[in-house]
């Protein structure tokens, strides 16, 4: 069976898959059989919590197959923009110039990551998540972003640069009202299926302006980075270098991947996004995804203990109008 066919699967499905309960996000992979990877693909439907048959409502068990295609429940917890809680463990200090994989963070938020040096109509820039350097939309141009970010003791003495722009992060609360995220689960959960779909994103993502080149590196901390982008499918092997848990390696799980992401009281969902293990905790946000050659695949910016989810590389490139 074809990808296309398994991609068209999804497609077909995937609003009355995310529409039971306890589902969080649908995209596409291989089966796993006894905590094994098959060869088989299969459209992943993934779960806070995986429960029993005999625990659900008929009308929230996930199916065998869709359209013949067969499905693989995968329980991730709940996904979570991963930003820091006050604390941190490392990649912390005040680095000059700062290569990506340090902490930054807009003035008014705790930590994330400085994913990379890039370039915006032949300017250097630094690029990391919205929620990272944007304050998840609060932001204003010209904003101070510090390095290390506000968790980790930055303070106005470490101003690294300025925010530039932002895509802005279309939040469930945005086409209702602030209890709609809330609404939406409690309809899904008293069988009601007229529930309008959520508005939709693809990128969670920010550049900032260095207040001098010499502040900032081309350099991605103990990765070798190579220019240029590169795609990543099921079963790539990827890497990324971030404030928390420095550099950590996975494999793609699932891509083409539908998920619902918390920001602390609201949640966002995101559509085409890249699926891995465990790859980070909170303050990777915004860490650059690479592939085994050093190519940009994916920017992170959600994930649980299980799970790490990341915005395609080339998604960001067009949003932003930034190079590799």
């Amino acid at each position: 069976m074809t990808w296309d066919r398994i991609r068209a699967a999804k497609e077909k499905f995937e609003r009355s898959l995310i529409e039971r309960a306890n589902v969080i996000g649908v995209g596409i992979g291989k089966k796993v059989v006894d905590g094994e990877e098959t060869d088989e693909p299969a459209v992943i439907v993934f779960v806070e919590r995986k429960l029993p048959e005999a625990q659900l409502k008929r009308k929230d068990i996930v199916p065998k197959t869709v359209d013949e295609v067969k499905t693989d429940v995968v329980e991730t917890g709940r996904l979570k923009a991963q930003a820091a809680a006050p604390g941190g463990r490392s990649r912390t200090d005040r680095w000059r110039p700062a290569p990506g994989g340090v902490s930054i963070g807009h003035i008014r938020i705790t930590a994330g990551t400085m994913g990379a040096i890039v370039q915006a109509g032949g300017r250097r820039v630094i690029l990391s998540n919205n929620h990272v350097v944007g304050n998840s939309n609060d932001g204003r141009p010209g904003d101070p972003i510090l390095q290390p970010g506000p968790a980790d003791s930055g303070t106005g003495a470490d101003v690294i640069g300025r925010l530039e722009r932002f895509v802005e992060i279309r939040f469930e609360e945005a086409a209702g009202s602030s209890l709609g995220a809330i609404l939406r689960r409690l309809a899904e959960r008293l069988g009601i299926r007229a529930v309008p779909l959520p508005p939709r994103n693809f990128v969670d993502a920010a550049i900032a302006t260095p207040e001098r080149d010499d502040l900032v590196s081309d350099d991605i901390l103990e990765l070798r980075r190579a220019p240029g982008l590169a795609s990543a499918g099921v079963g790539s092997r990827v890497r990324k270098s971030g404030r928390t848990t420095g550099v950590t390696e996975g494999k793609i799980l699932a891509t083409d991947a539908t998920v619902e992401v918390d920001y602390d009281d609201r949640v966002a969902t995101f559509t085409d996004q890249l699926v891995a293990g465990p790859m980070s905790e909170g303050g990777d946000s915004g860490s650059l995804l690479l592939d085994m050659d050093g190519r940009a695949v994916g920017l992170l910016f959600a994930g649980s203990d299980r799970t790490t989810v990341f915005n395609r590389a080339d998604r960001v490139a067009a949003a932003l109008g930034i190079e590799f």
